[in-house]
């Protein structure tokens, strides 16, 4: 891989929005995103106007699936190191990996793998500040104890990064697929300019969790500023403090998430509420809940808000939906 200048590039606007319309990608387009399954070429791709596309095994429970646009004002290029497939313009960059767990010895040591290979990726760009991580992983409810798959998870992050995210951590989702080829993707957005991260005020920041969660805390911000003034939410639940609230009951646990996206805002000085410029994914534990799930966002968001629900296990078992997304300035 050749090396780059230590001079970055200057950093163009980044646009995040939902389309559901699979229309031709423009120039300028970083990345699309595409729920609903993985080819058999695997999750990552690159098209020839230069940007990433991602395929990605959750199963949309929309009428329409949405498509995630991410689209820069500047000239996109792509390329692929190892394992690693990226894009990259305007000062971003956006990169993507998956692994066979069963290839590399089981979900840890494939975790460790994939954050050591970022680490070692990140280390040569110019865009060198990691910002926002998403996680897709089978089964991350399975097992018992410390050998339940997210701590697994958890530790094999940890071992894989070392200090490499220390007192910078990312904001970050982690999500249970069911796709029965077991792959672990992982793909994430960094930038030339650090970022400022952001903790949420009713929430233990979850790096300082106590023991009982794992060996390992999970190792990542609850927001983060980016550059150009956007926040990344990260995967967002039903949690205060540190513990879950409202065990069995999907409305609770919805509006105690609502709440938590919130105060995150207000944490980061952000616009309260949901608008056209807030684009939110959400994951669902169980179909069944999909209905309720309309019903209560109708009441809590206007219509303009761009929604992608999909089908997805959230880290706790106990936990029934999870949502991530954006808020533009």
């Amino acid at each position: 891989m050749r090396q780059f200048s230590s001079q970055p590039d200057p950093i163009a606007p980044l646009d995040i929005g939902l389309n559901a319309a699979a229309a031709p990608l423009a120039p300028g387009t970083l990345a699309r995103l595409d729920f609903g399954g993985v080819p058999s070429h695997g999750a990552a791709a690159h098209s020839n106007t230069g940007a990433l596309r991602l395929r990605l095994p959750l199963v949309p429970l929309m009428d329409a699936a949405m498509h995630e646009i991410w689209h820069v004002q500047a000239a996109v290029s792509n390329g692929q190191c190892d394992a690693i497939h990226w894009a990259r313009g305007g000062g971003w960059l956006v990169a993507a990996l998956e692994l066979d767990e069963s290839a590399h010895g089981g979900i840890e040591a494939a975790t460790a793998r994939a954050y050591a290979a970022l680490r070692a990726f990140q280390a040569l760009q110019p865009e060198r500040h990691v910002l926002r991580v998403w996680n897709y992983l089978a089964d991350i409810n399975a097992g018992a104890g410390d050998g339940e798959r997210y701590k697994l998870f958890c530790a094999g992050r940890s071992r894989g990064l070392g200090n490499g995210f220390v007192g910078a951590y990312p904001a970050a989702t982690a999500i249970g697929h069911r796709d029965p080829m077991r792959g672990l993707i992982v793909y994430w957005l960094a930038c030339a300019q650090p970022g400022m991260r952001v903790e949420n005020p009713r929430q233990l920041s979850a790096w300082r969790y106590p023991r009982q969660y794992g060996p390992a805390a999970p190792g990542f911000a609850r927001g983060m500023r980016l550059p150009a003034g956007t926040l990344a939410i990260s995967g967002t639940a039903s949690i205060v403090g540190h513990a879950s609230l409202h065990i069995g009951d999907f409305d609770a646990q919805l509006q105690e998430s609502l709440a938590n996206i919130e105060a995150l805002l207000a944490a980061a000085d952000m616009p309260a509420g949901f608008d056209a410029h807030a684009p939110l994914k959400v994951y669902l534990r169980r179909a069944q809940d999909l209905p309720a799930l309309r019903a209560a966002l109708a009441r809590r968001l206007p219509p303009t808000t761009p929604l992608q629900i999909m089908l997805g296990d959230v880290c706790r078992a106990e936990l029934l939906v999870e949502i991530d997304g954006w808020r533009m300035p």
